[in-house]
């Protein structure tokens, strides 16, 4: 299968600064690909170089087979997806969507069907005469995501679009993007910061570390089997606990190199390792217990009708197939 999009020993610099430092990636045509990093992880410049906004130092970059690595970006079939939506303040939101289309030196009549059916598509076919001040923050991102699709691009490239919707619309939007991508069939690459996002929505997420892509998989494989310790301390909320091998060997771990445990894995009232309750966090239809034991602190989830009180003596277990183990490097053994 011809990928949508790839990336091959991508590298972008910037003065003495490797932002990008010999990236692979490749998604796949047709699905939705979330990359997933911290800030500073070169996942907007990725995109950036991508689209052709910014030009590689070295490598390749290929859409749907082509070499587009010196292509202008208006001759590459992407549209992209801003954070700032990126709407012109005095035309209207058909005149938004519409813009690239005239530019492109379209029909009247070609540029106004691709607009409704557009606006249809992400639900504001009512709000084409709004202007951007007139539109709410998610009206807003749905004009620019319907700018997007009007162009009928080869991959669509989305730079953390969701970021400034409350959590809510955020949520619902999220639902709704995943709908639009299963009905398009489209190559999207959706770029965030924001686990929960990456978790719920990608076929696969590729997790990038300072340039690099440190591990690709489907959410459950990032989760279940992170390939080293960055991924597995950046993927999940609470984050992982990490214990020594001291630590370890006292819940009859055993001691070779560092041991991972998730939160819903420490089980409480279990085992005869003890600690003492130092903060509990209530969170709805679940709680997270802070726990002072074997000369560090672990978090645990636990059902909120097990919460413990504040300064409790409990008993702590860690069954040995719950938990990952690191080497030196970093890297998962086993």
């Amino acid at each position: 299968m011809v990928s949508g999009l790839e990336l091959a020993g991508v590298r972008k610099t910037y003065g003495d600064v490797e932002v990008l430092r010999g990236l692979d990636l490749d998604a796949e045509d047709g699905e939705l690909l979330v990359v997933l990093g911290p800030s500073g992880s070169g996942k907007t410049t990725m995109l950036r170089v991508a689209a052709g906004l910014e030009e590689a130092t070295g490598g390749t970059v290929r859409i749907a087979g082509d070499d587009v690595t010196r292509v202008p970006p208006a001759r590459r079939n992407v549209a992209m997806v801003f954070q700032s939506y990126a709407l012109f303040p005095h035309l209207d939101a058909a005149a938004n969507i519409g813009f690239g289309l005239w530019a492109r030196g379209m029909s009247r009549k070609e540029v106004q069907e691709r607009v409704r059916e557009a606006a249809e598509l992400v639900g504001i076919g009512e709000l084409l005469h709004r202007r951007p001040h007139e539109l709410s923050g998610g009206e807003r991102q749905s004009v620019a995501l319907a700018r997007a699709l009007a162009r009928d691009p080869e991959v669509f490239l989305l730079d953390e679009p969701l970021s400034n919707l409350d959590a809510q619309l955020r949520t619902k939007t999220r639902a709704e993007l995943k709908a639009l991508h299963a009905d398009l069939g489209r190559t999207m690459v959706y770029v965030t910061h924001d686990q929960a996002e990456a978790l719920t929505l990608g076929n696969r997420i590729a997790v990038l570390e300072r340039g690099v892509v440190a591990q690709v998989g489907t959410p459950d494989e990032i989760y279940q089997r992170p390939a080293d310790r960055f991924v597995a301390s950046f993927v999940g909320s609470p984050s992982i606990n990490f214990l020594p091998s001291e630590a370890a060997a006292t819940f009859g771990l055993a001691a070779d190199g560092e041991v991972g445990v998730r939160p819903e894995h420490v089980r409480l009232g279990e085992g005869e390792v003890e600690g003492e309750v130092a903060v509990v966090e209530p969170a709805g239809p679940e709680g997270l217990v802070h726990v002072d034991a074997v000369g560090t602190r672990l978090v645990a989830r636990v059902q909120p009708e097990e919460l413990p009180a504040v300064g409790q003596r409990v008993r702590l277990a860690i069954r040995p197939n719950d938990v990952h183990r690191f080497g030196a490097d970093g890297k998962r053994l086993g």
